[in-house]
């Protein structure tokens, strides 16, 4: 089932079953998505909406951070909830394990020695973390093992 048939689905339960906050997370990606294919006069495929996805989710961790510096519990509790919900649709998360494997390989492969090949290094690592790493862990791993 592609993943915007499975929000669809997902978004008439959330009626169904009176579940507001799913309901209210799935029309805000939906409209994202629909935004996206405007912009780009075409129907998205999978990986289009997984990035969409991931970058809804980047802005919920971003005005989680910030919620909890101003100390305000109510709105970071409300974005742990859309983040929970944002996370059914995501791939399963890679490990720090994990991405560390596949940045060595990214390094062998590009044959990288310092940090000014860091961008060829994240060129190559990218595309196959998208959607299951945070891009911040995976360029901070990326960082460690260049120095």
């Amino acid at each position: 089932m592609r993943l915007v048939e499975r929000l669809t689905d997902d978004m008439k339960q959330a009626m169904k079953s009176k579940d507001k906050l799913k309901l209210s997370v799935i029309r805000m990606v939906k409209s994202a998505i629909k935004n996206e294919e405007i912009n780009q006069s075409k129907e998205l495929s999978d990986d289009e909406v997984l990035t969409v996805l991931t970058r809804e989710l980047k802005q919920r961790r971003d005005s989680l951070q910030e919620f909890e510096k101003a100390g305000r519990d109510d709105l970071a509790a409300a974005s742990r909830d859309e983040i929970a919900v944002l996370m059914e649709y995501m791939p399963e998360q890679l490990g720090e394990e994990d991405i560390r494997k596949l940045v060595a390989e990214a390094i062998e492969q590009t044959g990288a020695s310092s940090k000014k090949d860091m961008g060829k290094v994240m060129g190559v690592l990218m595309p196959k973390v998208k959607g299951r790493a945070d891009g911040a862990l995976v360029n901070k791993v990326v960082q460690e093992l260049l120095q």
